[in-house]
């Protein structure tokens, strides 16, 4: 590990994340409301303390960020069938992240692709993932970065959100510190989160 400085932009970042992310969950009457608001704050406060990274051409991160979701959400949907198989207790978990949280008006599909999915990886990966590789090894990055990131997951109260998150966070963040771009982190969130909530639902 490199020698670790203080970050306090980093440490203040963390911290309005976990304050915001809070309220987001507080309730779920208003939860996409609040949310969208959460992320455009935290994805100004990621931009104005870090470039983003752009390192591929346009067809490379489009393909491994096609790829990447898609695959993502294949090992989903094989945990899904294998908890309802054995009528595992988090069938029910499940049910009632989907009737709660996932989006079912069309203002919500949108504000997903353009806000929540982008800003998750401007944020997470883009802004937080990086400043640890400012300090660290690119392992040590994606298990602390995946941990802070479903950290703010279990202000739902289901557990089987932060293991989700904790999942797809590690599948991202390795991403992130395999390729350096953020445009693919986007596209492999969005895919992921379009197979998850419209094209083929777990529920």
């Amino acid at each position: 590990m490199k020698k670790w400085i203080p970050d306090h932009r980093f440490i203040i970042g963390f911290l309005i994340a976990h304050l915001l992310l809070f309220f987001s969950y507080e309730d779920k009457a208003v939860f996409w409301y609040i949310f969208t608001g959460t992320m455009l704050v935290l994805i100004s406060y990621a931009i104005l303390h870090e470039e983003m990274d752009d390192k591929l051409p346009t067809g490379t991160y489009l393909f491994y960020g096609t790829l990447s979701g898609a695959a993502l959400f294949g090992v989903f949907w094989a945990g899904s069938s294998v908890i309802d198989l054995l009528n595992l207790p988090m069938q029910d978990q499940i049910d009632t992240l989907y009737r709660e949280y996932a989006p079912s008006m069309l203002w919500q599909y949108v504000i997903l692709i353009l806000i929540i999915a982008p800003g998750e990886e401007i944020f997470w990966r883009g802004f937080i993932q990086k400043r640890l590789l400012k300090h660290t090894n690119a392992w040590t990055s994606i298990i602390v970065s995946t941990l802070m990131y479903t950290s703010v997951h279990f202000y739902s109260g289901h557990l089987a959100l932060p293991l989700a998150a904790l999942a797809a966070g590690l599948v991202w963040s390795s991403l992130y510190a395999w390729k350096r771009s953020i445009p693919l982190v986007i596209i492999s969130h969005i895919v992921f989160d379009l197979l998850l909530f419209l094209f083929i639902p777990l529920r």
